[in-house]
C-alpha cells in the first residue's frame, strides 16, 4: 500500500544541532526531500535558482502569499522568505517526505495550514545553556556581541518548545539521530498517512463474508 508523505519540521536554537540532524536524516533516507524556500533577496555567488532558493521578485512573492501558494512566510532583514506549497503538495501526494529547517514561527504557520494532518514537528534542545554557548563560540565565526545576541534569540526560540509534537535533547548526536529516525519511522505508519488502509479493510470484509 502506498502512503502519504510527511512534512517533517525541525526547529532548534542556533547551535543545538538542527542542521546536522537534518543531514543525518537525509543520509539515512535519501528519498527525503528538502524544502527549497522562495526569497526576494538576490542570489549570492555560487547559488543556483531552484537548488538553493527559488529567487522571485517582491511582486511575485506577495502574489503567491495572496493566492495561498505559500505554506509559511516571513520578512527577515529587508527580504521575504517562504515555503511554496505546490512542490510540497506534489511530494507528499507521491509518498515522499519533505524536510523543513525553519523556526517556530514558520512551524506554527505550517501546522495551521491545510496540510496540518501530515505535519511531524520536532524541536531540538541543547543539553545545557553552557554547552549551547560553547558550540557557538567554537565556530569561531562571530564576535562576542554577536554571540550574545544569538544566545538571546536562542532563548526566545527555546521558549516555544511546547508547540511541537516531539522534543529531543541533543546530548549525544548519534543517539539523537537514532531517536529521530525512530520517530519518522513510526509517524509514517500513522493511520492518516496510509490512504490504502480503507480499501484493504473492505477487501478483508468481502473475503470474510465470502467464507462466512
Amino acid at each position: 500500500m502506498t502512503r502519504r508523505g510527511l512534512l517533517i519540521i525541525l526547529s532548534s536554537p542556533s547551535g543545538a544541532g538542527k542542521s546536522t540532524l537534518a543531514r543525518h536524516l537525509r543520509a539515512w533516507d535519501p528519498t527525503i526531500r528538502f524544502s527549497v524556500s522562495a526569497t526576494t533577496r538576490p542570489p549570492r555567488p555560487g547559488e543556483t535558482d531552484g537548488r538553493d532558493y527559488h529567487f522571485v521578485t517582491e511582486v511575485e512573492f506577495k502574489r503567491m502569499v495572496r493566492d495561498g501558494e505559500m505554506l509559511e512566510h516571513a520578512h527577515v532583514f529587508g527580504n521575504f522568505y517562504g515555503s511554496p506549497r505546490g512542490p510540497v503538495q506534489d511530494a507528499i501526494d507521491a509518498g515522499c517526505d519533505v524536510l523543513f529547517d525553519i523556526d517556530w514561527q514558520g512551524a506554527q504557520q505550517i501546522a495551521n495550514s491545510a496540510l496540518s494532518p501530515h505535519v511531524l514537528s520536532v524541536f531540538v534542545l541543547p543539553p545545557s545553556i553552557g554547552e549551547l554557548r560553547r558550540r557557538l563560540v567554537s565556530r569561531g565565526q562571530d564576535a562576542a556581541e554577536v554571540i550574545a545576541k544569538r544566545m538571546q534569540r536562542s532563548w526566545d526560540e527555546i521558549s516555544h518548545w511546547g508547540g511541537y509534537d516531539y522534543v529531543l535533547v541533543n546530548d549525544d548526536l548519534d543517539a539523537t539521530a537514532a531517536r529521530l529516525e525512530t520517530i519518522v519511522t513510526a509517524e509514517r505508519l500513522r493511520r492518516s498517512q496510509q490512504p490504502g488502509l480503507l480499501a484493504h479493510v473492505r477487501t478483508l470484509q468481502e473475503e470474510f463474508e465470502e467464507t462466512a
